[in-house]
């Protein structure tokens, strides 16, 4: 198993783990809050890209730009949405469009992976 599989795992693994700890250890707060949908978000993207990522880890050649463009995009969008459910602190809301903006970025640099054998 290589480091981008492994990457791609703790992210899936991490998805499923939040989404759960929400949907049930955080019920409360999360209604107390009115934020269960800005935790789905969260959650979905999150699981979303994990799979992406996944998927990139497979690639005999991996898109390495790519792949920390999504990386990075997640912690940041999903991450900031995560600490703005539990917290309430508006501010956090700031951070999640750069997040956005990286999964958009690491999305297009996909567009520009290197061919393989398989992709002709």
């Amino acid at each position: 198993m290589n480091a981008f599989t492994r990457t791609a795992s703790i992210f899936g693994a991490s998805g499923v783990l939040l989404g759960a700890f929400g949907a049930h250890g955080l019920k409360a707060l999360l209604e107390a809050h009115a934020a269960q949908g800005i935790w789905q978000t969260a959650s979905t993207y999150h699981l979303l890209h994990a799979v992406v990522l996944f998927s990139l880890a497979g690639r005999p050649i991996v898109n390495r730009f790519a792949f920390r463009l999504l990386s990075i995009g997640i912690l940041l969008f999903s991450g900031s949405l995560y600490a703005l459910a539990i917290t309430s602190v508006k501010s956090l809301g700031g951070i999640t469009p750069l997040g956005g903006l990286l999964l958009i970025a690491g999305w297009i640099a996909l567009c520009f992976s290197p061919r393989t054998e398989t992709d002709r």
